[in-house]
């Protein structure tokens, strides 16, 4: 990058940067998230693949969620990188729908590329994106239909169709179950608004059994075991402490040597030691704890007299769980020990410890808060357990927004026919080259039923004129059924999904693609140390004059 100043050239940009500009920086970043959504499309829908994923170290993630695909690739293009950002935002906001929105980010991209082509400036397309995206919006609100919240069948159909194609079909209806229960146990009203936070239900893997051996527990799981084999296995009636300091004597802060010179001393030295931690253990026994969960470490001769004074004791307990049993048990988290008092503890009616799989855990039944639930999920091996962890958790998701928003639309590819069919009746309305951009829009939507067509070995030419034609005869709820191949009444075959699944998918998807549209220059400075002696001039910047700072401007 050079200009031109009395017949001599000023660089302004670090030898060695690369500049694309215009049609050529167009092309590339949309070939860039071309690719990653044509990454990701087999994996779409209940028919959709896995992909395996080998990281540097070897660990080996099987899936076909989106969003963890995209993060385990190693992406480098930058443009890529706004691909995998829409499907972060996706999983953020609602859970579910990952592929759906990269996919779609992808195909707005390419149909842009024909109206560029045909020399459409990219902000004409830019501000004809943003008018469909608003019009699907309001679209999507008047085809939606209200749930209540307590419709327990239609949340199960929810859970279902979200974990529909993440190779757990066999269990997939008490998995479902699970989940509606689990969201539904924390569920709250707050200033006459349902909120749900999936952070209060608690999800522990453990590999062994089947994967219907998982359970629903009321109340906290701690993947622990109790520290000394001597204290209680079980106890009723639990009076709960959480430590956030270590029940262990301190190193001193000062380098103090201290010198003993015979026997004597050296034993009233252990005595004291002794002593101390036995007060430390006093302190606890006398709050009327009969169960400490300890965020830090506990001493082999604190432990030893606790296990006499029949306390149990947990340590190293994630900082996690402990705010997570605070909550469920109203314990306060004591930093202290000095400051410990009765009105810190916390209480359940049980705490026991079983062995689950081939290690122990310790569980807290009985909370006084009812919102604490724990999910226990079981399966073969380990990429079972994960791949059902993933499942869930975009089940309880969607579950979730279901019961804050009570909006639901159907599934199968049908809302996204309707919407195109929609959208060209607007773009039909529309004066300015903006209705091309609108058109596009709609014949963007269409790649989903298409890609649930492929991925399930079905024609998708005709399946897309077959919901087409049922579309315009007044079918709203007309979708693919991938199973058997034909068309049918999504909502009758339960198939539904949250209206914020579209919704965000169709936002996040516009706004990436009209940002990635916009971008006519990209320059890429090289990522090359700074010269020894710090900001000076590179010594092949030679005919800069007095422009020794500018290296990094660009």
């Amino acid at each position: 990058m050079a200009g031109q100043l009395g017949g001599q050239p000023i660089f302004i940009l670090r030898e060695g940067s690369e500049r694309t500009r215009g049609r050529d920086a167009q092309n590339s970043n949309i070939m860039a998230a071309k690719a990653v959504a044509a990454a990701v499309r087999t994996t779409l829908g209940p028919k959709g693949m896995d992909k395996m994923l080998v990281d540097g170290l070897g660990d080996i993630v099987i899936t076909n969620d989106g969003v963890t695909i995209l993060k385990e690739m190693d992406i480098e293009h930058p443009a890529a990188k706004m691909v995998v950002e829409v499907s972060k935002t996706q999983d953020d906001e609602v859970g579910d729908g990952t592929t759906t929105a990269a996919v779609l980010t992808g195909e707005l991209l390419k149909m842009s590329e024909e109206l560029l082509d045909k020399d459409v400036h990219p902000t004409i397309i830019a501000s004809g994106y943003r008018l469909a995206a608003l019009k699907a919006d309001e679209l999507l609100q008047s085809i939606a239909t209200d749930v209540a919240p307590d419709d327990e069948k239609m949340l199960i159909d929810i859970a279902n169709t979200a974990m529909t194609g993440k190779g757990i079909e066999g269990s997939k209806e008490k998995l479902a179950k699970l989940c509606v229960d689990a969201v539904r146990s924390v569920a709250e009203e707050t200033d006459g608004k349902r909120v749900v936070d999936i952070e209060n239900i608690k999800v522990e893997k453990k590999v062994g059994g089947g994967v219907e051996d998982s359970e629903l527990v009321s109340g906290m799981i701690i993947d622990k075991e109790r520290v000394h084999p001597n204290m209680p296995k079980k106890v009723g009636n639990a009076k709960i402490a959480l430590l956030s300091t270590a029940v262990e004597l301190k190193s001193t802060e000062v380098d103090a040597e201290i010198q003993i010179t015979s026997p004597d001393q050296l034993q009233s030295f252990l005595d004291q030691e002794e002593k101390m931690l036995r007060g430390m253990v006093d302190k606890i026994v006398d709050s009327g704890a009969n169960v400490i969960f300890c965020q830090k470490g506990i001493d082999d001769m604190a432990q030893h007299f606790l296990a006499k004074a029949g306390v149990m004791a947990i340590r190293r307990v994630k900082k996690s769980d402990i705010g997570k049993l605070s909550k469920a048990t109203g314990a306060k988290n004591i930093a202290n020990l000095d400051e410990i008092e009765a009105a810190d503890i916390g209480s359940a009616d049980l705490v026991e410890e079983k062995k689950i799989g081939g290690g122990n855990m310790v569980f807290v039944t009985g909370c006084k808060n009812p919102m604490a639930v724990s999910l226990i999920l079981r399966g073969g091996t380990e990429h079972v357990v994960d791949g059902l962890e993933r499942a869930l958790e975009d089940a309880l998701r969607v579950v979730g927004v279901t019961i804050e928003d009570g909006k639901l639309v159907a599934g199968g590819g049908s809302p996204e026919i309707e919407l195109s069919l929609k959208l060209r009746e607007y773009a039909d309305t529309l004066s300015g080259r903006e209705q091309l951009a609108v058109s596009a829009f709609a014949n963007s939507l269409e790649i989903i039923p298409r890609t649930l067509a492929e991925n399930a070995g079905l024609d998708p030419i005709d399946k897309l004129v077959e919901m087409t034609s049922q579309h315009k005869e007044g079918g709203v709820h007309m979708g693919l059924d991938v199973f058997t191949g034909d068309v049918v009444d999504m909502w009758e075959a339960g198939i539904v999904e949250p209206l914020r699944v579209k919704t965000q998918a169709i936002s996040s998807a516009a706004e990436a693609a009209v940002m990635v549209l916009r971008i006519d220059d990209v320059i890429a400075s090289r990522g090359e140390p700074m010269p020894p002696g710090g900001g000076g001039m590179p010594p092949d910047m030679g005919g800069m004059g007095g422009m020794g700072g500018m290296e990094g401007m660009y």
